[in-house]
Formats: C-alpha cells, sequence, structure tokens
C-alpha cells in the first residue's frame, strides 16, 4: 500500500440545526448544536484513515484550545500528524456550520489554515516517494497547493486536486494534478459551461488530466474527452451532507494507495459518501471501510443497485 498525504485545512466545526435560515437582523431558535472537528483537508485524511490507509496530514493549527483536540482527533483516525504545525499566536481554523432542510451553509474563518507554508510541504514530502499519493484542497493558501503538487510530481507521485470552494486561481494547479475532483457548481465555477462536457473540454484545454465529477444522490462520473463514464449512486435517507464530498475524496484516495483501479476506487467512496450522509457531523459521520463494504454487500443483495 502507497502512503497518502493530505495537504490542507484543519477546522473545528462549530454546527446547530435550523427550522430555516435566518434572515438580515433576524434571531431564531435552533437545536442540536455540537462541536465537531472538521476542515476539507483533516476529513479527508480521517477518511482515508477509516479506510485502512497509511496517511499523513499536513496542515497547521493554532495554540488555541482548538488545536490540540484537533490533532488528537485525527490521530484518533490513524492519521498521523507529525506534519501538522501548531503556530504560535495563531487561532485554529473555525467553521460556523448551519443545517436546514438536509442542507447546510458554512462560514469559515481561515485562522492557521492560511499559514501553511512551502516548508510545511517539504518536510511532508520527506516521507513520500514515487507512487505515493498527495491530495490536497484550496482551503489553505493557492500558492502553497500548487507548490504541493508540482514538488510531489517530480518525486513521481499520484496527485489529486479537490477544487473547493471553487476558486479560478487554482488553474495554475491543473497541469500537476493527475486527478481533478469538483462536484457539479465547482465544475461550473470553474469552466463557465453548464454542461458537463463543455464544462470538461473547457477544463482539459487548460491543463486538466483526468476528471471525476461528484453529482450527488446522482452518483459521479469519470470524463475523459470522448466518454462520460457514470458510477451509479446508493439510494440512503439524507440527514446532514456535511464531509460528504470529503468523505468521497478521502475514500478514493485511500482505494488508489490500495492499486485499485479509479472506476472501482469511485464506486467504493460514492457507498462511502451516501453513508457519511445518514449521521450528522463531519469527522464523526465518516464510516469504516468494514461499514462501506458490509454496506455495498447488503445494498446488492437487496437488489437496490440503479
Amino acid at each position: 500500500m502507497n502512503k497518502v498525504i493530505v495537504l490542507g485545512s484543519i477546522n473545528m466545526d462549530l454546527v446547530i440545526s435550523s427550522p430555516y435560515m435566518p434572515a438580515a437582523g433576524e434571531t431564531i431558535m435552533g437545536n442540536d448544536f455540537i462541536t465537531n472537528p472538521g476542515g476539507k483537508g483533516a476529513n479527508q485524511a480521517a477518511a482515508c484513515g477509516n479506510m485502512g490507509a497509511q496517511v499523513y496530514m499536513c496542515g497547521c493549527v493554532g495554540d488555541d484550545v482548538f488545536g490540540e483536540k484537533l490533532i488528537d482527533n485525527l490521530k484518533s483516525f490513524g492519521v498521523n500528524c507529525d506534519f501538522v504545525r501548531a503556530v504560535k499566536g495563531a487561532s485554529s481554523g473555525i467553521a460556523v456550520i448551519i443545517i436546514t432542510e438536509n442542507d447546510n451553509r458554512i462560514i469559515l474563518d481561515s485562522g492557521a489554515n492560511a499559514l501553511v507554508s512551502r516548508e510545511d510541504v517539504d518536510r511532508a514530502l520527506e516521507v513520500a516517494g514515487e507512487g505515493d499519493i498527495l491530495m490536497a484542497q484550496l482551503e489553505i493558501p493557492i500558492d502553497t497547493v500548487i507548490f504541493g503538487l508540482k514538488k510531489a510530481k517530480q518525486k513521481g507521485m499520484i496527485t489529486i486536486l479537490n477544487p473547493a470552494p471553487a476558486n479560478k486561481a487554482c488553474q495554475p494547479a491543473f497541469e500537476f494534478a493527475d486527478y481533478l475532483i469538483p462536484n457539479e457548481s465547482e465544475l461550473e465555477l470553474l469552466s463557465g459551461e453548464k454542461v458537463l462536457q463543455l464544462a470538461a473540454n473547457k477544463l482539459f484545454e487548460a491543463g486538466v488530466k483526468k476528471l471525476i465529477v461528484t453529482l450527488g444522490s446522482k452518483g459521479s462520473v469519470f470524463v475523459d474527452r470522448n466518454d462520460l463514464t457514470y458510477v451509479k449512486s446508493y439510494k440512503v435517507k439524507v440527514v446532514d451532507t456535511t464531509a460528504a464530498g470529503d468523505t468521497y475524496c478521502g475514500t478514493f484516495a485511500a482505494e488508489l494507495s490500495r492499486g485499485k483501479p479509479p472506476l472501482q476506487a469511485m464506486d467504493m467512496a460514492s457507498a462511502a459518501s451516501s453513508l457519511a450522509v445518514t449521521k450528522k457531523g463531519a469527522q464523526m459521520s465518516i464510516p469504516t471501510w468494514r461499514q462501506v463494504a458490509d454496506f455495498m454487500k447488503s445494498y446488492a443483495e437487496r437488489g437496490a443497485v440503479d
């Protein structure tokens, strides 16, 4: 099994459910408040860990009350945190999440995530070699992401970029990413096109090599210049969509690290993200490899596969 190094954000999520989204100046009563470790990078690392991958986290936390808790939580998923730096005088990243009508809205304060540097990347990639995987997102400085992907390619690594939250400034990273994994809205923002194949063509022209688009309840699709290959969805009762995309990306990377082909890795990732939305929270909702495997088996036995 190859190593997976996740370069990205580490947050503490402050989550509350609401009957609806309040208007400007309005105060309403919410319920079910929780604090839950999150951040796209940390979520993806936790998913890799739960899938049994050998995973390292590269990122930053603050020296506040949340920093140590965030590191301890990642370790509980089997994530190596040797390359998580605690920044003196900085606050940890915070995400305020409002859940309403089976959807969510998120407000971020980057905190220490904004301080992830090239030096942090250099330290983490010292343990990596040819065939290992680097996965990144866009909740840390884009220049650091581009540097990390480029250096990983120089070392012969497999690189994955989840361009979330979507930002057109990440385009220079495309040439260094073996896989780009946006969702539908991110694909449209990055390409300026609503039609999937037209959007994909724009990204291929911009340097994208392999494109996987997550489609929520419709599954996901592997896109090349000539064809679209859809991977089925798994129908479940949705409770909270937080971290569904991160669970998908982390599971995909973990399966690639086992040598699984992309379409097979996508199927496992689709099942894992489906299980994740049946529970509240970010990392607390991420299933284990055994849970996903059992779910896929029982789903097939019920004859419920689309």
